[in-house]
């Protein structure tokens, strides 16, 4: 498959999987999150309308169709090249972006831990649901 053509039933199960897990992972750490972010659930709510959700949707299909095309182009539809690289794409890219804003934002390191597992695990779940179904 070229880069630019989709899998469509890999990219919906990776995004589907991959928002599943956003939900269930902020649910069970909404407490901590919200104490390392020094936010108050009523203020965590106020902030987060329908545009918040609308972005968070957009973002991880983005995320899924390049990650798929990226695997595509590198020849690494499978299982192990989805993991290798989520990985790399994780450590190279969203990790050390991330920390670098935090730091200058003031950002505790608890709440990087907690948004920055939570990238990896995205990245991991849609680099294997995508490895699995697109290869």
């Amino acid at each position: 498959m070229p880069f630019g053509q989709v899998d469509w039933i890999a990219l919906i199960a990776a995004f589907v999987a991959s928002y599943a897990f956003s939900a269930a992972y902020y649910i069970t750490l909404s407490k901590p999150w919200m104490a390392a972010i020094g936010k108050t659930e009523a203020e965590v709510q106020a902030g987060a309308g329908p545009v918040a959700y609308v972005v968070a949707i957009l973002g991880q299909l983005i995320i899924a169709y390049v990650l798929m095309n990226l695997m595509i182009s590198l020849g690494m539809v499978s299982l192990g090249g989805g993991v290798t690289l989520a990985v790399t794409l994780w450590i190279g890219f969203v990790a050390t972006t991330m920390l670098i804003n935090h730091r200058f934002q003031g950002a505790s390191w608890s709440h990087s831990i907690i948004d920055g597992a939570h990238w990896l695990a995205i990245l991991l779940i849609q680099g294997i649901v995508i490895g699995l179904l697109a290869g």
